[in-house]
């Protein structure tokens, strides 16, 4: 077989497993139901302009990925993997990406390795399988990064710097419409330093600065007016509450110590870690022939944003995603320096850690509690123990490899064995859907919907359900992250349980969602309803005291 034959195999070898599980696994709580059911509104309304949550606005993020899937809704009808479709293709590209930017600074072989890396990198694989807008941001932010050190590179010549630039600028502007000024925050700062550290002080010159602001505007500026102008509150929210205090202070609830990124790093790059480790203590050697220091810059970069997420006082195990692309690359170029015994070693973490998944499934029930009880994690470990077992074969087989001087076969078969355990883990995770979304007692009680029949979400709120119903709910005396809308458009709201058991009186059909303890409670009151379907963690009830026939 021809080399180019083997590369289009081998590339649609990986869209078939990148892709295979996409629609598999059922939309899963808090947050593939908050994304996927947000472009479900904009659809059902056809206000894209101002982003709702359960009917109410809801402002805390831009609405790039909302856009996006709801197109995706709009083509495609609204389905788990229409409503994933942007993680998982955004992830895929950015395997891409990694390739052509290594192939173009460091030669065909780190491009290779750097998009092998990538694509079998834990984290990435993971986040880039589930509706959250943390990959969206993670690839635009780096593609900002590529395209930059693709245009300073010193063989661009003044033409090629210039398109680069503008694509650097066009990216930070879609960072910036999929999570805010992150976009912009994080790459600038970066750049100062850069310049501070190499005293680079021309590489100002080469940003194309007037052009790419205007770039930036013409693309950002659009929406913020508009949806500012519909919502004169969202200026202060957004830009305020949703970027500054969120970062300073403890209010969302996501509070962890300083370190708390560094165990995720390193799990999160298996089965890389040492690899990484290795590469990252070599990149800031300087190379004396090159004006502009590359592997410094994506150094720098990754330190930027892990130290920037490690102050903030809000953090989440994806916020570091966006380093990921960078640390393939430098882990690409690492990997063509590496000898036969050295890369052998390298897969000693990804070995140790398949061995520690197979010692800890025997007792998997002591994992369970009532929302998810015993027998689902008996189900799940069905599926990770094939994924550990590949991960220790991988690591096995790329240490033979290495040993008998087959460098390309070794890391290829540690990368496939990275991406099965993460995709075969991902995919077993479907075994405690049934208490981690409402698909199943949404299929359940669609019978009893009625067109306009008042639905309630008692003292809690399920982010998926809204999806699965194809229709929204009231909210009962909670708020939690819908509190600011809610407090511009009270009338949506019901304030305590006392009002609404006297609007629930007053109804001849209605459903109510509710959690098992505040069910029991309202039943031992004497509330009126019947029960329609409960599971581990919600309850459904009726107002009628029978279906109709």
């Amino acid at each position: 077989m021809k080399a180019a034959a083997r590369i289009v195999v081998l590339l649609l070898a990986f869209a078939a497993v990148w892709f295979s599980n996409i629609e598999y696994r059922k939309l899963v709580n808090p947050d593939e139901g908050r994304y996927a059911e947000i472009p479900r509104e904009m659809v059902a309304s056809g206000d894209w302009i101002t982003p709702r949550l359960n009917g109410i606005k809801y402002f805390e993020k831009p609405a790039l990925q909302y856009w996006a899937t709801a197109a995706a809704y709009t083509l495609f009808g609204e389905h788990a993997w229409t409503a994933r479709l942007w993680s998982v293709l955004t992830g895929f590209l950015g395997v891409f990406m990694v390739f052509f930017t290594g192939r173009r600074l460091f030669g065909t072989g780190a491009g290779w390795y750097a998009a092998l890396v990538l694509g079998s990198s834990l984290l990435w694989v993971l986040i880039g399988h589930v509706n959250t807008l943390d990959m969206g941001v993670s690839f635009f932010l780096s593609a900002a990064v590529c395209a930059f050190l693709l245009a300073q590179q010193d063989s661009a010549d003044a033409g090629a710097r210039g398109r680069w630039m503008l694509a650097a600028w066009t990216a930070a502007a879609l960072a910036v419409l999929s999570k805010g000024l992150i976009g912009l925050a994080l790459p600038g700062t970066t750049l100062v330093l850069y310049v501070l550290i190499e005293r680079d002080w021309r590489l100002a010159g080469r940003l194309h600065l007037a052009a790419g602001t205007v770039l930036l505007l013409a693309l950002t500026l659009p929406w913020f007016v508009a949806v500012s102008r519909a919502n004169p509150e969202f200026f202060h929210f957004f830009f305020i509450h949703e970027h500054f205090e969120r970062f300073l202070t403890k209010q969302a609830g996501r509070y962890q110590p300083p370190y708390y990124f560094i165990p995720v790093l390193l799990a999160g790059m298996l089965p890389w870690t040492l690899t990484m480790i290795d590469a990252l203590a070599r990149s800031w050697k300087r190379e004396p022939r090159q004006r502009f220091q590359v592997q410094r810059f994506l150094l720098l970069w990754s330190a930027v944003v892990f130290v920037f997420f490690s102050a903030s006082d809000s953090k989440l195990v994806s916020y570091i995603l966006p380093i990921f692309p960078a640390l393939g690359l430098l882990i690409g170029v690492r990997l063509t320096q590496l000898g036969a015994r050295a890369l052998a070693w390298q897969a000693l973490p990804a070995a140790l850690s398949g061995v520690a998944v197979l010692a800890l499934l025997p007792g998997i029930e002591r994992y369970a509690s009532r929302e998810v009880p015993a027998a689902m994690f008996h189900d799940y470990a069905y599926w990770l123990m094939p994924a550990a077992v590949s991960l220790v074969a991988g690591a096995a087989a790329c240490a033979w490899l290495a040993a008998r001087r087959k460098p390309n076969a070794a890391i290829a078969v540690l990368a496939c064995a990275g991406l099965a355990f993460a995709q075969l883990a991902l995919s077993g995770h479907e075994s405690l859907s049934r208490a981690n979304s409402a698909y199943y007692i949404a299929q359940q009680i669609k019978p009893e919907l009625k067109p306009d029949m008042p639905f309630y979400s008692v003292d809690t709120y399920d982010q998926s359900l809204q999806f699965y119903m194809r229709r929204t709910t009231t909210m009962v005396a909670y708020k939690d992250e819908l509190g600011f809308g809610i407090a511009q458009e009270p009338e949506k709201f019901i304030p305590d349980v006392a009002r609404f058991e006297q609007i629930w009186n007053a109804d001849h059909d209605a459903l109510a969602l509710m959690s098992p303890g505040t069910y029991d409670k309202l039943r031992a009151q004497g509330l009126p309803m019947r029960l329609v379907a409960r599971d581990t963690r919600r309850v459904i009830v009726a107002r009628r005291l029978a279906p109709d026939r």
